[in-house]
């Protein structure tokens, strides 16, 4: 197996109104983009897989048009949904139906957001498709749900292998939006005849994989039998192991560890901690203050600073959202 990078391309928030959103038109074109290259380098290209981050979405309507850019999950309408859920069902309950970990970002809060809000892009809804889902979509035409992206929602049952269409029903938002879910490594199809003709790959075949990035990662991770661990650090780092059946109980939902899913019908049983984010952000804020620090830079600066000066919670409310993250930081100091 050789691995080569091909086309890299930044992604991140766009903010309108105060309200962050992904430029899902941007992200396609960079796809296109990395098959032309391929097709180009390579002639012929078999199959193609995408994965994506969790938890966020866009919603067809009528003639499966996207209503609407898809909202970053950092957006803030998510401030205060968590209380609102476990109004309508128990924390308890909520857990004991989906056994994911409880963060604001989580599709279901996203959903009540704009149930709560009365959105009427909600009310026009037809098809919820996840963001790997909405990608997969627009290259085949096939609407269907990946497994490993759907457990990311906070509404699939992973003890019934579904939806968890009750709970959505004793939440107040819909479900006949919910698409089909189908195993990692699903073969969708040829891409359509606009994309072929466009990106000039004729025969190639379009894999759901694990579509969850976490959960490509975790079915790279080069272990042999059950004892181990992984850790995989990006924006978010994730800890956990993999093993067959989720463990939804007491403990569990005390230390708010999460059931995904992976490769295989597989559970991925682990920790979501604040990864890179603070660093990112903080560098974001320097660049465009004209210091633009590379990685290694900022890593040599912080080997030389003054230890232990101060401590910080990563996981603090302060940090989710995107803005100025050096003052942020300074404020938690103080």
């Amino acid at each position: 197996l050789r691995l080569e990078e091909i086309h890299r391309f930044p992604n991140g928030p766009v903010e309108v109104m105060g309200n962050l959103f992904w430029d899902v038109l941007k992200l396609f074109e960079e796809i296109k983009e990395a098959l032309r290259i391929s097709a180009r380098k390579f002639g012929d290209v078999q199959s193609i897989g995408l994965d994506t981050w969790g938890v966020d979405f866009g919603l067809l309507g009528r003639g499966d048009v996207l209503l609407g850019n898809p909202y970053h999950y950092r957006d803030r309408r998510t401030d205060g949904m968590m209380e609102e859920a476990f109004k309508r069902v128990p924390r308890r309950e909520i857990f004991e139906r989906t056994g994911i970990q409880f963060m604001q970002l989580n599709t279901l809060y996203q959903l009540l957001a704009m149930a709560v809000e009365g959105s009427p892009i909600l009310e026009m809804a037809e098809t919820l498709l996840m963001m790997p889902d909405l990608f997969n979509f627009w290259l085949t035409g096939v609407k269907v749900s990946e497994f490993s992206i759907a457990t990311t929602t906070q509404f699939y049952n992973p003890r019934a292998r579904s939806w968890a269409t009750d709970l959505l029903e004793r939440m107040g938002l819909p479900t006949h939006i919910l698409p089909e879910i189908v195993p990692s490594g699903t073969v969708l199809g040829g891409l359509l005849p606009y994309i072929r003709d466009d990106v000039g790959l004729k025969s190639t075949q379009v894999i759901a994989p694990t579509c969850h990035d976490t959960a490509s990662a975790v079915a790279a991770v080069p272990a042999r039998g059950k004892d181990w661990l992984y850790i995989s650090s990006g924006t978010w780092s994730l800890m956990g192991v993999e093993i067959e059946e989720p463990i939804i109980n007491e403990k569990s939902l005390g230390m708010n560890f999460t059931n995904e899913g992976g490769y295989g019908g597989s559970i991925r049983f682990l920790k979501n901690i604040m990864g890179l984010w603070l660093v990112q952000e903080s560098r974001r804020t320097w660049a465009r203050a004209g210091e633009d620090h590379s990685y290694p830079e900022l890593t040599e600066m912080a080997a030389g600073a003054q230890p232990f000066k101060a401590f910080v919670d990563p996981d603090h409310r302060a940090f989710l959202p995107p803005g100025d993250m050096p003052a942020r930081i300074r404020e938690f100091c103080l």
